[in-house]
């Protein structure tokens, strides 16, 4: 696992842990997005990313958004899946495709939240 600070796994993600672990697996600080379609919430890891010349956003305007990813999936009670997933993904984002991981999540808290 590629997070030092966190020692139970339970525990929610940060974002500066996020970035640590896309750094430690790929080298690079890969843009993130969640989706809601069918019933599921979709985290998925982009090809894009901060070191890029053409990237769009800067540091900050970068880490709010992996905040407001890191923010949903806290609340979703996903941190755990998300680490182990994080950690273990075999395939690396490349041009024109997303890694995905699909996570099922309570239908109540679903309807209620919007991204």
């Amino acid at each position: 696992m590629f997070w030092k600070k966190t020692l139970d796994p339970e525990s929610p993600l940060e974002v500066e842990e996020v970035i640590e672990c896309l750094h430690a697996r790929w080298g690079a600080s890969y843009d993130m997005r969640l989706l809601i379609r069918d019933g599921f919430l979709y985290l998925q890891v982009m090809w894009a990313f901060l070191e890029q010349q053409s990237f769009p956003f800067d540091e900050i305007t970068y880490k709010l958004r992996i905040a407001g990813v890191v923010e949903v999936v806290n609340r979703f009670g996903q941190a755990a899946l998300v680490r182990q997933w994080l950690s273990s993904v075999d395939q690396k984002p490349r041009l024109g495709k997303a890694l995905t991981l699909r996570m099922k999540v309570d239908q109540c808290l679903l309807e209620e939240f919007s991204l």
